[in-house]
């Protein structure tokens, strides 16, 4: 038989849902943490076969891994605040399970979130060395040029205080007067109403439609479905690892 592969130990804390790995990490250091009777050490690895506990209560059991696809709705905050009611909170506080979203759009924007408890999957999302693709549609407020477009694909900057920002090359199609479609592989904050405004446009609606595989289709705005195994093994294997 062979033996469950080990994880970190705040990683496996931080899974069972009892608290967040950075706050496991400062409960290992203060030497409240234990595996199988024994006071923990932040290098330890864990499995299903140890015994985790916490102030020397067990962990509850690591609950399955769950992965959906929700269409958010304009005007829902993806910052998870309980005292709003417009928050993403409202929807996963109903949920049987506890989930979170992988990245965030904001409030003016709708479309495709991945909703899961896969840790570690959501770190290989949002990290931008795995250069996942994300698509969206977009309108602005006036008519769009070849130079709009050319700019755009090469990538611009911008600047918030004292950080300079700067866009990855990416691709971009015109699709109406007034309508382009965009695929980025980095997820800096409202990047594209901020790219946007480098060439003196402004977004009137945005809706992502795509993360790498998965497809918002026809699902409706509002709702969710849990991802088919297909999509599921096909988002594991492309995040598997960086791009060069």
């Amino acid at each position: 038989m062979v033996s469950p592969a080990p994880q970190r130990l705040a990683k496996w804390i931080a899974q069972s849902g009892y608290c967040s790995r950075r706050a496991a990490e400062r409960l290992i250091t203060q030497g409240v943490v234990s595996i199988n009777g024994a006071v923990a050490r932040h290098t330890d690895g864990v499995s299903v076969l140890d015994q985790v506990s916490v102030h020397g209560q067990p962990l509850p059991t690591q609950p399955a891994l769950q992965y959906f696809l929700y269409h958010k709705p304009l005007g829902i905050d993806c910052n998870n605040r309980p005292d709003n009611p417009a928050s993403l909170y409202q929807l996963l506080r109903l949920l049987p399970q506890r989930l979170f979203a992988v990245g965030r759009l904001d409030k003016d924007s709708s479309g495709l979130l991945l909703l899961t408890n896969d840790g570690a999957l959501s770190q290989r999302l949002m990290h931008p060395a795995f250069y996942h693709e994300k698509g969206y549609q977009v309108d602005t407020d006036k008519n769009i040029t070849a130079d709009f477009i050319a700019n755009m694909a090469a990538g611009v900057s911008w600047q918030l205080g004292e950080t300079l920002y700067q866009s990855r090359p990416c691709q971009i199609t015109q699709t109406g007067n007034q309508q382009f479609y965009i695929v980025l592989t980095q997820g800096l904050h409202r990047q594209i109403r901020y790219m946007c405004k480098t060439q003196g446009y402004r977004v009137t609606a945005l809706k992502r439609d795509r993360l790498h595989n998965l497809q918002l289709a026809q699902l409706p705005e509002g709702q969710m479905r849990p991802l088919s195994r297909a999509e599921l093994h096909q988002l594991q294997l492309l995040s598997a690892l960086p791009q060069p």
